[in-house]
């Protein structure tokens, strides 16, 4: 048994963005609060959107405080941003942080209190302010999911608030905003989408539609990352990992993740650590561990990434698996250690405590205790796979 639900309008088209104040002119939205960061602002690439507000008479403001693993006290002040006008939609335009930002605000928007406060699943009472997500990213696909993901500054656990409210009203995927894109992002978002969709497909949760999606997604990964990382500018190569990254999105908005994202967000909250390099270096180790609970999961996982299984055993195809992630982040200039990362294990009490407490354990297609999870931890920093 399984529910499959995705209510979020997809819009994938290159230069779309620039087409958005006529999709809003047509929702009937007068005023727009845009949320974004600092760089993707100064890049230059809401241009073309403000452009078209223009056109179709938007009046619109904008929130640029958003920062890497976003704080509820940046929440509190978009909340207060968008109070100061009548604002009837929110943009999230940028990375990740800037989407999940606005969903937590198009949420507070509605509903009382703090966001902290819906920590957890299905405790959002009002639909949030009607939101469409714009990412310059091929990562997170927080467009077409059903969480965001926001740091407690008192505690520094990174809290996932979950409901089917959650997700986007509309998506707007347009490659040519993710082209100037630097090597280094490009590839630990990339690989960031690879976790998702390699988490996704070995969920308990991992359902037919879901698992098929996925593993499309490893596919357009496999073929298409390399040359996204070393030749930004072709735009067939970014379309096709934009695709990926949304599709990865879709898959796990329905499955939740495992063992990478529970540890990788206790890193993000500790120690600040960028969410997709935190993964990429964490992949390897999960996924020796998970093994010998998925070895059939992993020989379709081969296969979608172009591993010759021939003759081998599902141990064997495992191990090729792995080896070809620690190849890949070699490639990228990603640490195979999570030291490099700026990890610091005089925090591991606090690191065994905020992955167990995640949801994601739970769907982990391998039983893992608070040992495990401090074996990963220790391991992954000593770089011993």
């Amino acid at each position: 048994m399984y529910n499959y639900y995705m209510p979020t309008r997809i819009i994938f088209e290159t230069n779309s963005s620039s087409k958005l104040g006529e999709i809003l002119e047509n929702e009937n939205k007068k005023s727009v609060l845009v949320v974004t960061d600092k760089g993707v602002l100064n890049a230059g690439l809401l241009n073309p959107m403000f452009q078209s507000f223009d056109r179709s008479n938007i009046q619109y403001g904008i929130f640029d405080e958003v920062e890497p693993n976003p704080k509820s006290s940046t929440i509190r002040k978009g909340v207060q941003k968008l109070s100061e006008s009548s604002y009837d939609a929110i943009v999230g335009f940028g990375g990740g942080s800037s989407i999940d930002t606005a969903k937590a605000i198009a949420v507070i928007a509605t509903n009382e209190g703090e966001i902290l406060d819906y920590e957890g699943v299905g405790k959002i009472v009002n639909d949030p302010l009607f939101l469409v997500a714009v990412p310059t990213t091929a990562g997170t696909g927080s467009e077409v999911t059903a969480s965001t993901v926001i740091t407690d500054e008192n505690t520094l656990f990174k809290a996932a608030i979950i409901s089917p409210k959650v997700f986007p009203n509309v998506a707007i995927l347009d490659a040519s905003l993710t082209l100037g894109c630097p090597p280094g992002i490009t590839s630990s978002t990339g690989m960031d989408a690879l976790t998702h969709a390699i988490e996704s497909y070995i969920s308990k949760q991992s359902n037919p539609i879901s698992g098929s999606i996925a593993l499309h997604a490893i596919t357009l990964i496999s073929n298409y990352l390399h040359k996204a990382y070393y030749y930004g500018t072709d735009l067939e190569s970014r379309e096709k990992m934009l695709e990926a990254s949304m599709l990865a999105g879709l898959a796990f908005s329905q499955t939740r993740l495992g063992n990478v994202h529970a540890i990788s967000q206790s890193f993000g909250g500790v120690f600040d650590i960028p969410h997709g390099i935190a993964n990429a270096a964490l992949l390897p180790y999960v996924m020796k561990f998970n093994a010998p609970a998925c070895l059939t999961e992993m020989v379709e996982i081969a296969k979608a990434m172009g591993i010759d299984v021939e003759n081998e055993s599902g141990a064997k195809i495992a191990e090729k698996v792995v080896e070809t992630i620690v190849q890949w982040n070699q490639e990228f200039d990603i640490p195979n250690n999570t030291k490099d990362l700026g990890v610091d294990l005089a925090e591991i009490d606090k690191l065994i405590a905020d992955s167990m407490r995640s949801g994601n354990v739970l769907v982990n297609p391998r039983l893992t205790t608070a040992k495990d999870v401090e074996k990963l931890i220790r391991d992954s920093y000593e770089g011993k796979l």
